[in-house]
């Protein structure tokens, strides 16, 4: 019972930040998305398929849940993020070691999010031509 609760807390925590970095740029909003429908997956059914349902969120979600479709204007955005973030920690720290640390963990996250189709089309595609989805099984 109290583990419900605990997710639930954890998933409307994720859903605060995500709608954050929804609209301020350098907060990132999908992964505290993606974890605030586990979350609720695991403690409110009701929240949930709200979150599936809603305007903003339902697609990206849907997308990635079924068919781990990370959208082109999404990827673009997160490349464009990250580099004005090392810009700024160049800009106004001086610390190349925190500049050079931070972009390489910047590009794993790109290159990560690189790998998934970036429409159902090209997921589609992907799949009829027998090739993996996101270069893993």
């Amino acid at each position: 019972m109290i583990k419900k609760y605990i997710f639930m807390a954890l998933g409307f925590i994720s859903l605060a930040i995500a709608y954050i970095g929804f609209i301020t740029p350098g907060i990132p909003f999908s992964i505290f998305l993606v974890f605030s429908a586990y979350c609720f997956a695991k403690s409110n059914k009701k929240m949930e398929r709200w979150l599936y349902n809603h305007p903003w969120f339902g697609k990206f979600l849907t997308n990635w849940t079924q068919k781990r479709v990370f959208p082109q204007k999404g990827k673009y955005a997160m490349v464009f993020v990250m580099s004005t973030t090392l810009a700024f920690t160049w800009y106004f720290t001086g610390n190349i070691k925190a500049v050079l640390w931070s972009g390489v963990f910047m590009a794993l996250v790109a290159i990560w999010a690189w790998r998934f189709p970036s429409t159902l089309e090209e997921h589609d595609r992907r799949i009829k031509n027998g090739k993996k989805i996101g270069w893993l099984k």
